[in-house]
């Protein structure tokens, strides 16, 4: 599948028009529901290819990816790449392990965390920080779609390399 392909496949499965409250709390007249790109098995695969086109060099040691949307990603771009991932909780659990980060990772691993559809950035930037507290190194944030409000330059502020698949105007939207 080509790039042009891919975002008219993209905004063909996710994009709806309406009224909105984004997870940032901005109202937004469209949304672009990961979940129905997400959930498709042919359209997940397609986006892990893509992702792995915005992987530094050398790869990561590890992918991570925020529960709920961030985790088929990260398992589709593992299963693509050979990269092992991580789960990065929203909040540790208060049994179990109660770890805040699910998987296997050394401190001093080189990680890119994997995401769907970024606004400001807020939930990527905080579990790229969460993940250096732990002694990991994000390398990068890459993402499918940019809302092109905030989020490329939030996570270069935050100190981190932002790598999108996609910007909404890729997709004519907006």
């Amino acid at each position: 599948m080509t790039r042009d392909e891919l975002a008219q496949a993209i905004k063909d499965a996710a994009y709806l028009e309406g009224d909105f409250v984004l997870s940032s709390g901005k109202r937004s007249r469209y949304y672009l529901d990961k979940w129905r790109f997400e959930t498709d098995p042919d359209l997940l695969r397609e986006i892990a290819r893509g992702l792995a086109g915005l992987l530094p060099s050398p790869p990561p040691h590890r992918l991570a990816g925020i529960e709920l949307g961030g985790v088929p990603l990260a398992a589709a771009l593992a299963l693509e790449t050979g990269i092992p991932y991580l789960i990065v909780r929203r909040e540790a659990k208060g049994y179990g392990t109660s770890k805040e980060v699910e998987g296997l990772f050394n401190e001093g691993d080189r990680v890119v965390l994997v995401e769907d559809v970024l606004t400001t950035a807020g939930q990527a930037i905080s579990a790229a920080q969460r993940l250096a507290k732990l002694g990991l190194k994000v390398e990068r944030v890459v993402y499918v779609i940019d809302r092109e409000e905030g989020a490329e330059p939030n996570l270069r502020e935050a100190g981190f390399d932002p790598a999108m698949l996609f910007r909404k105007s890729d997709l004519g939207v907006g």
